[in-house]
C-alpha cells in the first residue's frame, strides 16, 4: 500500500503548491492515503514568530481545507489530517488540548529544536558537536516517552550536520533506538533531505545508513516519508521505490499504513 503521511503545506513558508494540489498529485502518484502534517503553530508566551511555522490563527483554515479536500476526493484517496510538532515541555499541556479541539488524526514528531525554538539552534544545521548530539537524544528520548506521537519523522536528522558517524552518534543512536522500540513507536525513512541535495548536487547524509543499521538491529519499525515540500514531491516514483528497496535490504519490519485511533 503507497502512503504518505508526511506532507506540507504553503503556511509554513517553506512549502510550496495548493493543498489541493497535494491531493491530486498524490492521486497521480498512485498513492491511496494522503497525509497532511503541516508544522504545528504554537502558543508561545513570548512574541516570538517562527518563520517556520503556520500561526494559530492560520489553524482553523488548515483544518477546513484538508477536511474539505478530505471530502471531495474520497473516492479516489484517503486525506486525513495531521501535524508535526516537536516535543516542548512548557507547552506539551496546550499542544495536547489543541490536538484534542481540532480532532487532529495524527501528529509526528519531528524533533528540529530542543525545548523551544524561540532560541534554541535548529538540530538540523546546528547539531555539530557533542552537547547538541546529548539534547538531540535528550529530548528524542522525552518525545518518544511522551505517548503523543504515531512515529518520529527523520530520527537520523543530526546526521546533516554532524561531521562524522563516531562512536557518540552510535551511543545515542541506540538510545533513540530503544525507547521508540519500547514505545512500539516506528520511526521515519525520511526522503526530503536526500532530494533536496541530489537537485543541488550535494551529497547527502539522511537517510544514514549507520543509523538505520542500528535500528535494524534494535528490532525497530520502519515508515517511509516524503516529507513533502512541493506537490511534485509526490509525482515522483524514484525515491520512494529507492527507499522501499533499500529497506528490505536492510531487512527492518516496515509499515506502510497508521492506525488513526485519536
Amino acid at each position: 500500500m503507497k502512503t504518505n503521511y508526511h506532507t506540507h503545506t504553503t503556511r509554513c513558508h517553506h512549502a510550496q503548491g495548493s493543498d489541493e494540489d497535494y491531493v491530486l498529485s498524490a492521486i497521480k502518484g498512485g498513492y491511496e492515503e494522503l497525509g497532511f502534517s503541516d508544522h504545528t503553530p504554537w502558543k508561545y508566551r513570548s512574541d516570538f514568530i517562527s518563520p517556520i511555522r503556520m500561526t494559530t490563527d492560520e489553524l482553523p483554515d488548515y483544518v477546513k481545507s484538508v477536511h474539505s479536500l478530505a471530502d471531495k476526493y474520497k473516492s479516489q484517496i484517503k486525506v486525513h489530517l495531521g501535524l508535526e510538532c516537536e516535543y516542548f515541555p512548557d507547552y506539551i499541556y496546550w499542544l495536547r488540548n489543541m490536538l484534542k479541539e481540532y480532532s487532529i488524526e495524527y501528529a509526528i514528531f519531528g524533533n528540529h529544536y530542543y525545548n523551544s525554538d524561540e532560541k534554541f539552534r535548529y538540530f538540523a544545521t546546528h547539531c555539530d558537536s557533542r552537547d547538541m548530539l546529548d539534547l538531540y537524544e535528550e529530548s528524542s528520548v522525552e518525545g518518544i516517552e511522551s505517548g503523543l506521537f504515531a512515529y518520529m519523522a527523520h530520527p537520523d536528522l543530526f546526521m546533516n550536520s554532524y561531521p562524522q558517524f563516531d562512536h557518540h552518534c552510535t551511543m545515542i543512536s541506540r538510545h533513540i533506538c530503544r525507547a521508540a522500540l519500547r514505545q512500539h513507536l516506528p520511526l521515519e525513512y525520511n526522503l526530503s533531505i536526500r532530494a533536496r541535495n541530489d537537485a543541488l548536487g550535494q551529497p547527502s547524509y539522511v537517510p544514514s545508513p549507520d543509523f538505520w543499521r542500528i535500528a535494524t538491529n534494535e528490532g525497530c519499525t520502519a515508515i517511509i516519508g516524503i516529507d513533502a515540500h512541493s506537490n511534485y514531491d509526490l509525482e515522483k516514483a524514484q525515491y520512494y521505490n529507492q527507499a522501499a528497496k533499500e529497506l528490505k535490504e536492510l531487512g527492518i519490519k516496515t509499515i506502510d499504513k497508521l492506525d488513526f485511533q485519536r
